[in-house]
């Protein structure tokens, strides 16, 4: 399946309940993936996610999700095994931020993390701490805690909007950022704050100029599809 982006204005999303036939009837292989992925990497936590069986795309520009709670252990073994359920997309959203000099940053995640070696923007699965009282999930607020959280850094305000990227069972709500300090600066605070850490998300940032700085061996689909968009915008 190719991947596609889309602009969209605004987000709004809202869990509610959903039956998952599919995570239902595959619970035996979903424990034996869960018991490999465990044996792999031990520090794994089967919390509770947010995944997406609705997504619609408003008139106004708007993007509609509706969302339901399922656990990591089912989500991974969705992802592990090739997304045989296309009725559901592990969606997330991730700030896409920029340099003040024009650089895209990027998190490499460290080796005990479930996606070790891989390079992209910060993000995580919105869980239960994002859903407000009247069930509507704060999809770019979940994108700001992880950039904070993985990087130190406050995100700054976007006003470009965002950009969906689909691939296959993969639903990246990006939101374009520029930050006020040049690539060597935010390095410099970035790295400060990984040292701090007891056992950081991130293994190192990775800078992208350019198209020969995408890197299909590390770099998802999603990534490599909105970094060649975005510079080849910015090269227009």
């Amino acid at each position: 399946m190719s991947v596609s982006l889309t602009r969209v204005r605004r987000v709004r999303a809202r869990v509610g309940p959903h039956d998952w036939a599919w995570a239902r009837d595959a619970e035996a292989a979903i424990a034996a993936n869960w018991r490999r992925r465990l044996a792999a990497t031990p520090a794994m936590f089967n919390g509770a996610v947010l995944l997406a069986h609705e997504v619609v795309v408003e008139p106004d520009g708007t993007l509609r999700l509706g969302l339901f709670e399922s656990n990591y252990a089912a989500l991974t073994a969705l992802i592990d095994l090739g997304f045989p359920d296309d009725s559901v997309a592990n969606v997330f959203a991730a700030l896409a931020p920029r340099t003040a000099d024009g650089a895209y940053l990027l998190g490499r995640m460290g080796g005990h993390t479930a996606r070790a070696g891989q390079a992209y923007f910060a993000c995580g699965t919105p869980d239960r701490s994002d859903v407000g009282p009247d069930g509507a999930v704060d999809l770019a607020a979940s994108a700001r805690r992880e950039f904070t959280e993985e990087t130190g850094l406050v995100g700054p305000d976007g006003t470009e909007g965002f950009v969906v990227v689909r691939d296959g069972g993969l639903l990246g709500i990006l939101e374009p950022v520029v930050l006020a300090e040049g690539a060597d600066a935010v390095l410099a605070r970035i790295d400060a704050h990984l040292a701090r850490e007891a056992e950081p998300e991130l293994a190192a940032m990775v800078l992208v100029r350019g198209p020969g700085d995408i890197d299909p061996a590390s770099m998802p689909g999603y990534v490599r599809a909105f970094l060649a968009d975005a510079l080849a915008g910015a090269a227009a």
